[in-house]
């Protein structure tokens, strides 16, 4: 029927669900003459949005679908005008294809989802009447005309109310169709957010059971960790006891020493006092050899005296080997305790660097300068003595700096000035505004508490950095 092969896009639509106001037909003839071509105006309204496949047929009056179309011609897209007015359109159908039959007919704007938009009133093809034709009718014939004239214009009024009518129930179906369209996005939009609250809860479930599953993990991190902070602290204990042991020994060590320093003292006076009493011997020898001589004449009793003395001399002599020999003995006991004692001092030596590893390695545990820092910053607080001097035999190292510690925390409190920067505050000032002005020239490890000055900061970063080895160490250790 058309002139072009393709088929238009039809629906099986029924009448109730169409559009018939949004295209509207103009100038359309009651009937058009066979053999010629015809051209079909309509308007478009700012209710329809033309498209590429819309399409203008025609229907023979009492179609039920779109696909009932006798021909059709595509409709041409308007150009150049905005969609908020009305568009001028005409299409022109060939003779050609157009009925041959004088049935009613009547034009239909289809859009290209199948759907009417638009219908004419009916036509027909059929020849023009001549009107110089005289008609003769009885009166009869006449009544009759008249009587279907006025049926034909009641059924007329009929048509165009129910046309009014039917056209009311499309705006109320457009407005209705319109709403479940909107009902219609509104559950599409629903369906995706629900789709996506569901991917999402899928996700957070996996997530919540990777959480869990993580949780387990440092669980168990945390009993080992704990189990290694009690290794830790059992050795450390151990440490602790081992340097105390350390401690008496060296102790002990240093009162052998002293004794022994004071035997060998006892030995050299000794051997003093017998060489002195070898000396007054041999002088009271000389003087009885002298008065041997002297006394001559008294010989005999000299000579008596002489074999005395010679046996007291033989004595002596025997008594001074003794006493030379006993001196050797002692010498060579001297000599080995001596030898012993720089054994001993060695061994001294090595306990004394093992020592002080042992207190290098607790220095994070046992923070002994503090209670000099804190007295120093405190002066109020209560100190803690110092031990005595003769408790240790090479005296106590800390005792000096402690009692100079003291001297200047009376003097801080009796003067009022900053130890640091010599700002000297009045006496009535608040003792915490002093002590704050002090603390702003210190730092303070966040993790041990000891305080450094400000200066030297240097000092302070190293002390940090030693805790951040010492936690790397542990935790390196722990894994």
């Amino acid at each position: 029927m058309d002139e072009t092969s393709d088929e238009p896009p039809t629906s099986a639509v029924l009448l109730d669900d169409c559009h018939f106001s949004q295209v509207i037909f103009n100038n359309v003839e009651k009937f058009y003459v066979p053999g010629g071509d015809i051209t079909c105006y309509y308007t478009l309204t700012n209710n329809i949005a033309p498209r590429g496949k819309d399409w203008v047929g025609i229907f023979r009056v009492g179609w039920k679908t779109t696909r009932e179309y006798y021909t059709f011609m595509w409709a041409p897209l308007p150009s150049g005008v905005s969609g908020d007015t009305a568009v001028q359109q005409q299409i022109q159908f060939k003779a050609y294809y157009l009925p041959k039959d004088d049935e009613y007919y009547q034009f239909c704007y289809v859009d290209q989802d199948g759907v009417v938009r638009g219908a004419s009133v009916p036509f027909q093809f059929r020849a023009e009447t001549e009107d110089d034709i005289l008609v003769v009718t009885t009166q009869g014939e006449v009544e009759e005309i008249e009587l279907q004239n006025k049926n034909l214009l009641k059924e007329n009024e009929e048509l165009k109310e129910s046309c009014t009518s039917l056209q009311k129930q499309n705006m109320d179906l457009q407005e209705q169709l319109k709403k479940t369209q909107e009902l219609q996005s509104g559950f599409e939009s629903l369906k995706s957010n629900t789709e996506k609250l569901e991917l999402e809860l899928n996700s957070l479930k996996k997530e919540n059971k990777h959480l869990k599953e993580l949780d387990d993990c440092r669980e168990a991190e945390l009993h080992q960790l704990k189990e290694q902070i009690q290794n830790v602290t059992s050795e450390k204990e151990c440490l602790e006891t081992r340097l105390k042991t350390a401690l008496d020994h060296m102790d002990q060590l240093q009162s052998q020493v002293l004794n022994y320093e004071k035997e060998v003292e006892n030995l050299a006076r000794l051997d003093h006092d017998k060489t002195e009493q070898l000396e007054s011997l041999k002088e009271e020898n000389r003087q009885l050899r002298t008065t041997v001589a002297e006394q001559g004449e008294h010989k005999e009793e000299l000579e008596r005296v002489l074999e005395n003395l010679k046996g007291t001399e033989a004595s002596l002599s025997l008594f001074l080997q003794n006493e030379q020999h006993q001196n050797r003995d002692l010498m060579k006991e001297l000599e080995e305790k001596k030898h012993l004692f720089q054994i001993l001092q060695a061994k001294k030596n090595e306990t004394d660097k093992e020592n002080q590893e042992l207190r290098e390695e607790n220095a994070l545990l046992r923070r002994l300068s503090q209670t000099a820092d804190a007295s120093f910053f405190s002066p109020s607080q209560h100190q803690i003595p110092p031990p005595a001097m003769g408790s240790l035999v090479f005296g106590n190292p800390y005792y000096a700096s402690g009692a100079n510690l003291e001297a200047r925390a009376a003097d801080v409190a009796s003067i009022r000035k900053c130890p640091m920067c010599d700002e000297v505050f009045p006496e009535d000032i608040d003792t915490s505004q002093y002590e704050a002005h002090v603390q702003s020239h210190l730092l303070e490890c966040p993790l041990c508490n000891e305080t450094f000055e400000k200066s030297n900061k240097q000092v302070f970063d190293d002390h940090v950095y030693c805790h951040d080895l010492e936690n790397s160490s542990e935790f390196s250790s722990a894994v």
